[in-house]
């Protein structure tokens, strides 16, 4: 879903990666996208809320921080929805980046759907739960293109089944209130941004012309190769963006500058922290490797 960038400044974790020793080596920036966030503006027309306007202002964005940093290139991160963004801005502008680091990275939405639905119909069969049978039989298997509501059906079971977060049984792990807080402490957002991030910015996202871009991308087709190093990490427990279309993905991509695929073992979609450690660690030595390529 689109959500802003989440900035943790003031504290360590940042929900896929914790940060301490990575801003001691490099600048990092995050990046409310439109409609989210310090990005939300009631003015926003909902018209521009798409996913062509996303990449264009993901440009923009990278532009600017080009300019200010006086950097010919920069490193790209993203995770889960922004990896849509991400994916496409490496894809179509790699003489803007020196690197690319997804986590969670979403695919294919329609076939992460499709697996999502069965593996929603074998949770109601194994808990019994009509209700959830009912809904799922009811509107039917993906895509889910007509309307909000039928999009939302999946969502909503997805949410309640907490497939985001996997509980590794030492309070560590990511939960719903992870996002929340850091937001709270965050000395980048007051109550009414993280309200207008959740609520406003969340309702002035789903527009029919969103919906229909949600539906028609496909990395396996659009984004075939990667001209800069390139590195995937992913929860191994992960139940939301499913692991076996990544896998493919990563075998198929042409990556001539080099592709890296690591899991996470004590994380869903959102990292848990000891994982998150990891993966900084993984991220600095991936962008230090970037830099000595060039």
């Amino acid at each position: 879903m689109p959500v802003p960038g989440v900035s943790n400044r003031g504290s360590d974790y940042a929900l896929v990666m914790t940060t301490k020793e990575l801003i001691r080596n490099f600048t990092l920036v995050f990046w409310d996208q439109r409609g989210t966030g310090r990005s939300y503006s009631k003015h926003i027309p909902s018209e521009t809320m798409h996913l062509k306007q996303f990449i264009q202002d993901g440009l923009e964005v990278t532009d600017y921080l080009r300019q200010r940093f006086q950097q010919d290139k920069i490193h790209l991160a993203a995770h889960s929805w922004g990896s849509v963004i991400g994916l496409s801005l490496a894809y179509k502008y790699p003489e803007r980046y020196m690197s690319y680091t997804a986590f969670s990275q979403i695919t294919s939405w329609v076939e992460n759907d499709k697996l999502s639905y069965k593996r929603l119909l074998q949770v109601a069969e194994e808990t019994n739960n009509r209700k959830l049978l009912k809904e799922l039989v009811e509107v039917g298997e993906p895509p889910y293109v007509e309307s909000f509501e039928q999009w939302a059906v999946i969502r909503k079971w997805q949410f309640r089944n907490k497939s985001m977060f996997y509980d590794a049984g030492d309070n560590q792990s990511a939960t719903y209130f992870s996002i929340f807080k850091i937001m709270l402490r965050s000395p980048d957002y007051s109550l009414k941004d993280i309200y207008n991030s959740l609520v406003r910015g969340f309702k002035l996202s789903y527009t029919a012309q969103m919906i229909d871009d949600i539906n028609t991308f496909d990395f396996f087709k659009d984004v075939p190769a990667l001209q800069m190093p390139v590195m995937f990490i992913h929860g191994s427990k992960e139940k939301h963006v499913m692991p076996e279309l990544l896998i493919r993905y990563v075998e198929k991509l042409d990556a001539p500058k080099g592709k890296k695929l690591y899991w996470s073992d004590k994380s869903s979609h959102t990292f848990h922290i000891e994982d998150a450690r990891e993966n900084e660690q993984r991220v600095i030595q991936h962008l230090q490797e970037s830099v000595s390529r060039l």
